[in-house]
């Protein structure tokens, strides 16, 4: 098993949301260590979210299995039954088609860092709780619920 150089993983900074959704997640940072270590059946990101700072809108998957695990700071889980505080070694999974949207912010000081890992099923679709904004896993681009593209999305 090879080992994967953390410090050669390219950090992504902010989000691919369209305007004006990609502005609370902004600051946040992936790492994408199942793709650096040549992974093709489920994506392994180590996320970076400074205070402030937002996991991804609120969200579920129609056929993507997604864990979560805290390795250091704080996050308020966001769920459809409320906010859950995560600490360094807690961790959440969210299973495909609940529609139970989640994402986690940074109400601390400190910065936080967790794992992300989902099982990168092409036929995954992204449906966005509170904002008019799907995605299917096939093309990644952001659609309308009604499937109208934002502009730019071609």
């Amino acid at each position: 098993m090879p080992k994967i150089d953390l410090s050669a993983v390219p950090a992504r900074k902010g989000s691919s949301y369209p305007a004006p959704f990609d502005e609370p997640c902004a600051t946040r940072t992936r790492r994408r260590l199942g793709d650096a270590g040549g992974l093709n059946d489920f994506g392994v990101n180590l996320m970076t979210l400074p205070p402030g700072g937002w996991s991804s809108q609120r969200h579920w998957h129609s056929h993507e299995d997604e864990f979560v695990y805290v390795l250091e700071g704080e996050l308020t889980l966001v769920e459809d039954d409320g906010e859950k505080l995560l600490k360094a070694g807690d961790c959440a999974t969210f299973a495909r088609n609940s529609g139970n949207g989640h994402h986690m912010i940074n109400r601390t000081s400190a910065t936080a860092r967790y794992l992300e890992v989902g099982s990168r099923n092409p036929d995954d679709v992204i449906t966005c709780s509170d904002i008019d904004m799907m995605s299917p896993s096939s093309d990644g681009r952001f659609l309308h619920k009604d499937g109208t593209p934002y502009p730019g999305q071609g």
